[in-house]
């Protein structure tokens, strides 16, 4: 489809956290992840070397700064590095899961905004674009002086769950922040809307309060951004199954799953789980058997396509 008219000039690199995902999306480009070694030294030092010519060529580098968070962020920044220093025409960071999301704002005396300080890092390292996905505040695309293009994993997500749930369905949003992307889910599904009234004791910790709409008789579909430690999601799946529903389902485009989460999924009510690669799913997870994986790739490898030619990556989502 695309493979000779790209094989000249564009190459996609994978860093070590998604090669998965990286080498769905050369599939689907019809080219071959760029030759490029991620390695490190004895004492944890990260040593990259790109290994075929690059010289004029828009470069794409996949990577998500998932767990170990610290450790694939600065695989990035050498990567995007390396490729700088070898002449590349343009740089473009395809960051599926753009981590520090959460701290983009200052929630407490003398902290800082980290979401802004990572896109700072990026811009200096030599990005010239970045492309991620359902970023977990819009604003954060305010804090580069670079092009961002935010992806959205719902058409994935929507046509799923058209074709999985024929029965009456009820979006969920976890919590006040989640209503205006539940709300949109549930339109495009002819859906109703519910909302979880929570409160946050503290970071990673949270307690569902109360249930806003009606979800007796109906199957419910929590819907949220990003997963963690499943605090929000396993407290609103009792709750809303403690006020009738026939059975409750959850979905989010970034399984952190860190901590305690898996366990705490395992043992709610519930029945499913449906996530997206944008970071690859823990084993322990996959052996509950309550998660479904839906790739993204063939949406990233179309954003990576129109930005090399220089459409518009907007129209995916009109």
């Amino acid at each position: 489809m695309y493979g000779g008219y790209l094989s000249n000039g564009l190459t996609v690199f994978s860093g070590n956290s998604n090669p998965e995902l990286a080498k769905k999306i050369c599939d689907y480009l019809e080219i071959p992840v760029g030759n490029a070694a991620v390695k490190t030294f004895s004492d944890g030092e990260i040593q990259i070397e790109i290994r075929e010519n690059i010289r004029s060529k828009d470069v794409f580098i996949v990577q998500s700064t998932s767990s170990p968070v610290n450790d694939y962020l600065v695989e990035l920044l050498l990567m995007i590095d390396a490729c700088k220093r070898s002449s590349a025409r343009r740089i473009t960071a395809v960051i599926p899961y753009y981590g520090y999301a959460r701290q983009d704002k200052k929630v407490a005396p003398r902290v800082p905004i980290s979401a802004k300080l990572v896109a700072d890092i990026i811009t200096v390292a030599g990005a010239n674009r970045v492309i991620t996905m359902d970023l977990h505040a819009g604003q954060i695309q305010g804090f580069f002086s670079i092009p961002v293009d935010n992806l959205f994993a719902a058409p994935v997500l929507l046509e799923y769950i058209r074709n999985e749930f024929r029965e009456e369905v009820v979006v969920v949003s976890p919590d006040a922040g989640g209503v205006e992307r539940a709300r949109a889910f549930a339109k495009r599904l002819k859906a109703a809307l519910a909302i979880v009234d929570k409160r946050r004791e503290a970071p990673n910790k949270a307690k569902a309060m109360a249930l806003i709409g009606d979800v007796a008789g109906k199957t419910a579909i929590i819907l949220d951004d990003m997963v963690d430690t499943a605090g929000t999601v396993t407290e609103a799946a009792a709750l809303i199954m403690d006020r009738g529903a026939k059975e409750v389902h959850a979905c989010c485009s970034h399984p952190v799953l860190s901590g305690p989460a898996v366990d705490r999924i395992a043992a709610s009510p519930l029945k499913s789980f449906i996530v997206t690669d944008t970071i690859p799913l823990k084993p322990a997870a996959i052996q509950t058997g309550k998660f479904t994986v839906l790739t993204i790739a063939k949406l990233v490898g179309e954003a990576i396509i129109r930005s090399h030619r220089g459409d518009s990556v907007t129209s995916l989502f009109v």
